[in-house]
């Protein structure tokens, strides 16, 4: 299987900085708290801007710095969980917003594991269609739709942006694992909002879907204990599972981009996996938790700053709701 080139990377976050500060007038906590628990000082939220809207602009940058034609692009992958519609597809506005009138276009739900999900499947198109000459990977989240701001342990993790990645088929190295534990979904959830019909009975089909049945609000549920079990095993796993597939050693790796979820989370991970914390690139004090944007704005980051250069052994690794997990390795 053939390759793929990172051509190039883009990302949109709302100006609306929201520090710990701001957030402790709404739920008792505080700046010391939060930053030793989580690294998080500042989070984006959304003043209005549309999951869709991020999105479009994060794509236009990174179309813009690739220098190509947007009808060339064949395909968008969109990973989301907070479109802002269940039908058209934060894709198909994407694809309408850049011009991209050539590019098939759907969404992805993996949670914080989408970007990955969605570079891997990218990755499958073009090495099955040689017609496919770019595809358009977008992570926009809008996490301050389905956030609980009344819940103090996990309102403070969590924050709104996009980023884009522009992709071409290569030759370079290229190496993939995904993986899910569904049994894991009631640590981790968010219900939909889903109003009965005028022709249900008393006696309706009911279901135990292993989530709390007290919860009728549609914010996010997360078990922090659980969650932070199978993350801190989850990213190692994801990550050498995908070296090993090609016999990479993982400590050849020049650089780590993970989920932004808790800088706990990712020391204690690095720490599995045997790989020093200066190859992990991290900016959730920046931006908090934005579910699957969060690596690739993270990614851009660290492009715009210089720490990823062109022919570095990049690993980008996640978990998230579902439970879902999985990793890339490229060269980029």
């Amino acid at each position: 299987m053939s390759g793929i080139n990172i051509l190039s990377t883009g990302a949109y976050t709302p100006l609306l900085d929201i520090t710990n500060d701001d957030m402790s007038k709404i739920v008792e906590t505080n700046d010391e708290w939060i930053r030793t628990r989580t690294g998080i000082s500042h989070r984006r939220i959304a003043n209005g801007e549309p999951t869709w809207y991020m999105g479009s602009m994060a794509a236009k940058q990174a179309v813009e710095r690739a220098g190509i034609d947007p009808k060339d692009i064949g395909l968008i992958i969109d990973s989301t969980i907070t479109g802002d519609f269940v039908t058209p597809s934060m894709a198909c506005l994407v694809q309408r917003e850049i011009g991209a009138v050539n590019a098939a276009a759907f969404d992805l739900n993996a949670a914080c594991s989408g970007f990955v999900y969605a570079v891997d499947t990218a990755h499958r198109f073009l090495a099955t269609d040689d017609s496919l000459k770019y595809v358009l990977v977008v992570s926009n989240e809008k996490l301050s739709y389905i956030t609980n701001y009344s819940d103090r342990s996990s309102c403070i993790l969590f924050g709104d942006g996009a980023a884009a990645v522009l992709l071409e088929r290569s030759d370079k190295m290229f190496t993939s694992w995904l993986g899910a534990d569904g049994t894991g979904a009631k640590f981790l959830y968010a219900k939909a909002s889903h109003p009965d019909n005028p022709f249900m009975t008393e006696d309706r089909f009911t279901v135990d879907d292993q989530t709390d049945p007290a919860i009728t609000h549609t914010g996010i549920v997360q078990d922090g204990k659980e969650v932070y079990k199978f993350a801190t095993k989850a990213l190692p796993t994801a990550a050498k599972n995908a070296a090993d597939k090609i016999g990479l050693d993982v400590t050849s790796i020049d650089l780590f981009i993970p989920h932004q979820a808790n800088i706990r989370i990712i020391e204690t991970a690095a720490k599995n996996l045997g790989v020093s914390m200066d190859k992990f690139f991290t900016d959730i004090d920046l931006h908090g938790n934005t579910s699957s944007a969060s690596i690739p704005v993270a990614l851009n980051d660290a492009v715009e700053r210089g720490v990823l250069k062109r022919g570095d052994k990049l690993c980008l690794v996640g978990f998230g709701a579902g439970l879902t997990m999985g990793s890339v390795i490229t060269e980029y």
